[in-house]
């Protein structure tokens, strides 16, 4: 007798109007949630391999009767397209029975992950990586780097900016602006900074520096906004500093209070300039179904003048209804952005569920997906979806499934590590890592963990001095690396 399971929930979008610009049609795309939790009675994945999987393969996934499912050596194909068919349709020669009939596509694909995610774990047990010390010298396929320390003093250094004259900016989540200069950091956080939400991962995150800053002194700041009722939202101002202090403030981001939220979760939030505008990321705020309604702002990334002022020629500008600063959407939590050196291309770090964190090229008007299709699952071990793609979103560049908790981004622009030129890096949080990656277009052709296991990297920047700068957690601290050769 088959065991019948809960339905994992799925999302069910109606698209009325993907791409219309006209003032006239007022529809949006309204998100429809079909049995939004079923959740609540959809099965722990961990629970659906011990019931269905672990006789043959065993608890721990290394096999028994059936073969072993963390070795990554696979008969029936690799991708995750072959192991979800083998799932479904069994292998009857093999023994392998079918459970297309037992387990719906959401929880085939939720098993998928589950292997995944159990097969790096035990590669990363089996493997060493390394791990900078500032008395070491590290190397790495291209280059030797020394890791140095520039300050231990700081509390989740969230965002690394740099002033034309080399004082580096760093916020601290809690709500300060710190300066580091000639290498030291200040005693004194920058007064007069605006109130914080500092709760979850909400706090103060992104610090900008206009490209004019010798002309104009703007600095732009991004934080979670406190509202109403222990709400919040993201939001963006502008300041000058003088005498050690925030003057000047002007609200370049910020968004009716009647669409702050409570929680904690998922604020974004990167800045880039590009041709006199701005660009800046949101994340849905916990709420998924706001990523995929052009009305909210949240789950997004935007267009704006550097003052503010929305662009005429923004994707949805003309949309009755929509948020004209929209750029893309369908983002979850968006935690790096940056322009690719030379180009017109804007790129995107994306922290996913428990699986598919993303890199994207993020175009303008393009639905990268979130919820309708992730790679990833809830937390939880519950299915989100069965998609993994559908007509009209986007697909990643790439996905880390098991998900490394994808954080900041870099391209490398600087002369001091000549191998490195052109290539991107990537911070991770859980997985505490840097990677460095290769691209050939829109393709990565090779990654790089550059190390691990020295603590959460929230930020990255390259330094005028064309070191890399690393913001750390545990403890909170800004370091460098430089070549060692």
């Amino acid at each position: 007798m088959l065991v019948q399971l809960a339905t994992a929930s799925g999302w069910l979008w109606f698209y009325a109007m993907h791409f219309c610009y006209s003032r006239f049609l007022r529809w949006l795309i309204l998100p429809i949630t079909i049995g939004l939790t079923a959740m609540a009675g959809a099965q722990d994945v961990r629970r659906i391999y011990q019931e269905y999987c672990a006789s043959c393969h065993g608890a721990n996934l290394d096999g028994g009767l059936g073969g072993n499912l963390v070795d990554d050596v696979w008969k029936h194909g690799a991708d995750d397209v072959n192991i979800a068919r083998v799932i479904r349709d069994g292998v009857v020669d093999n023994g392998m029975p079918a459970f297309g009939a037992a387990l719906n596509e959401a929880q085939v694909r939720a098993l998928v992950v589950y292997i995944r995610e159990m097969g790096a774990r035990v590669a990363t047990q089996q493997r060493e990586f390394n791990r900078p010390t500032p008395t070491t010298v590290t190397q790495s396929e291209e280059h030797a780097f020394k890791l140095e320390v520039i300050t231990d003093e700081l509390e989740v250094p969230w965002s690394i900016a740099f002033l034309p004259d080399g004082r580096m900016l760093v916020t601290e989540r809690a709500g300060r602006l710190r300066v580091i200069e000639n290498g030291k950091l200040q005693p004194k956080p920058i007064a007069g900074t605006p109130e914080v939400w500092a709760r979850g991962q909400g706090g103060l995150m992104a610090v900008a520096v206009h490209p004019h800053y010798a002309e104009n002194g703007w600095i732009y700041l991004a934080f979670s906004d406190p509202g109403a009722g222990d709400s919040s939202m993201t939001a963006i101002v502008r300041g000058r500093i003088r005498d050690g202090k925030w003057v000047g403030q002007e609200d370049v981001f910020r968004i009716p209070a009647a669409l702050y939220k409570r929680g904690g979760v998922h604020f974004g939030c990167r800045m880039v300039f590009h041709d006199g505008y701005l660009f800046f990321t949101h994340g849905e705020r916990g709420t998924p179904a706001d990523a995929q309604n052009l009305s909210r702002p949240n789950g997004k990334v935007h267009r704006i003048h550097d003052d503010g002022r929305v662009p005429d020629d923004n994707p949805f500008a003309a949309l009755d209804g929509a948020f004209r600063s929209i750029w893309s959407y369908g983002n979850r939590n968006p935690q790096g952005l940056a322009w690719r050196p030379g180009t017109d291309e804007l790129w995107e770090t994306e922290h996913g569920p428990r699986g598919g964190d993303e890199l994207n090229r993020i175009r303008g008007g393009r639905n990268y997906g979130w919820p309708a299709i992730t790679h990833g699952m809830n937390y939880n071990g519950t299915p989100i979806t069965d998609r993994t793609e559908q007509e009209g979103m986007e697909q990643p560049v790439i996905h880390w499934t098991p998900s490394i908790a994808v954080g900041d981004m870099a391209f490398y622009d600087g002369e001091a590590f000549s191998k490195w030129k052109a290539n991107l890096f990537v911070t991770a949080l859980a997985a505490q890592e840097v990677r460095r990656l290769v691209l050939d277009g829109d393709r990565v052709t090779h990654q790089e963990i550059l190390f691990k296991g020295i603590g959460r990297v929230r930020s990255i920047a390259v330094g005028p001095d064309g070191f890399i700068y690393l913001g750390l957690e545990d403890p909170g601290r800004i370091v460098r690396l430089v070549p060692a050769e």
